[in-house]
């Protein structure tokens, strides 16, 4: 009977001592954190990721084949237009181009002198017909003879057949000065070639050959963008790209400078999606072009598709599922309390709901700690 009240004893211990441990104890090891409901506005996002590309981009060739002599900029480095980039080796043009320019001027310095040769024939000639006129009129009156008028007269016939020949001559020589002149135009823009400058303002992203290095005419030395085309292609979801529309604001995220935001704007939807990944491009531009940037980095983009105003909102990590309903845990009277709520839209870090007060104090339910269930005593 003694061993019996002892052993009543003993579980009457037990039973007190784990009373005491789970009022003490238990209960105090699974407090929860909270947050509070808000009121106010929230941007419903569409999230993409990409990389940094550009709308253009200029591949910089020589309009020549040949060798490189100098490369005047380099990969990070910003150009104006119509800066000089890049000069070929011209082998002989320039020498060609001096011996055209002087034939040019011999073409030139002769047609000048055909032209001072026939004036010099006019003037003969106006003597030779006043010597003419007089010897025509002296054989008439029988005071000159047939021999002194007819020499006369040829005398002006030659003349005026050297005027015809000399006519000639200054016909010629015009247009061997008109095909000098050609050779020479056409070799100084065949020099002109050999010299590279910037079409655009823009910054150089790629250098793809060398000095001394020799280059077909087709073959890319330089790659340059125009910053103003600068944008990251993002691709997003079939499901959600419907949302999305040109001219909608968002947040761009680099790799790189993944602790700031840079803003920008939608600025085209590519028309095809893509049929394996069901995915669609959009093109999204900084409101601000960072400097440096880098193409073909990775980059997050959100968009910001629509907003809803004046709404009641509770952060995305408060949500939970219990019974298969959605809504948030609260406390009442130290017990816990689930609230099915309806979301209205999902923001980046937060929601839109109804069926919640503002200011509501939100239990956070964590998988590291016991689950919360209707009316478990919380602390």
């Amino acid at each position: 009977m003694k061993k019996l009240f002892q052993y009543i004893a003993v579980i009457v211990l037990l039973l007190l001592g784990g009373i005491v441990f789970y009022k003490k104890v238990y209960i105090p090891k699974t407090t929860y954190d909270t947050v509070t409901s808000t009121k106010g506005n929230l941007s419903v996002e569409v999230f993409g990721i990409g990389n940094v590309g550009a709308k253009y981009t200029y591949s910089i060739t020589a309009q020549t084949g040949g060798r490189i002599l100098s490369i005047l900029t380099d990969e990070g480095k910003w150009v104006k237009k119509g800066d000089l980039l890049i000069t070929m080796d011209s082998v002989d043009v320039p020498q060609l181009l001096d011996e055209s320019k002087l034939l040019a001027d011999k073409a030139g310095s002769e047609l000048l002198a055909t032209k001072k040769e026939l004036e010099s024939l006019f003037a003969q000639k106006r003597l030779a017909q006043i010597t003419y006129a007089r010897y025509e009129k002296l054989k008439k009156e029988s005071f000159a003879s047939k021999a002194e008028y007819d020499k006369a007269k040829a005398d002006l016939d030659v003349i005026a057949a050297q005027i015809a020949a000399t006519q000639a001559h200054i016909v010629s020589a015009q247009m061997e000065e008109e095909r000098a002149q050609k050779s020479v135009e056409a070799l100084k823009e065949k020099l002109a070639r050999y010299k590279v400058y910037a079409p655009v303002d823009g910054y150089v992203i790629a250098r793809t050959a060398e000095v001394a290095q020799s280059v077909l005419p087709a073959q890319s030395i330089l790659k340059i963008v125009n910053p103003k085309d600068v944008w990251i292609r993002a691709y997003i979801d079939e499901k959600i790209s419907g949302a999305v529309k040109v001219g909608q604001k968002a947040e761009i995220t680099l790799r790189s400078q993944y602790e700031k935001r840079f803003s920008g704007s939608v600025k085209r939807i590519v028309a095809q999606s893509d049929a394996v990944t069901q995915e669609r491009e959009v093109d999204v531009a900084f409101d601000s072009l960072p400097e440096p940037f880098y193409i073909n980095e990775q980059a997050e983009v959100r968009i910001a598709s629509k907003t809803y105003t004046d709404v009641v909102k509770v952060p995305l990590k408060a949500l939970s599922y219990y019974k298969e309903k959605r809504g948030v845990w609260t406390e009442h009277s130290g017990k816990a309390h689930f609230v099915v709520l309806k979301v209205l839209a999902r923001g980046h870090s937060e929601a839109a709901v109804t069926g919640l007060k503002t200011d509501t104090e939100i239990l956070i339910d964590s998988g590291k700690k016991k689950p919360l269930s209707e009316g478990m005593s919380i602390h």
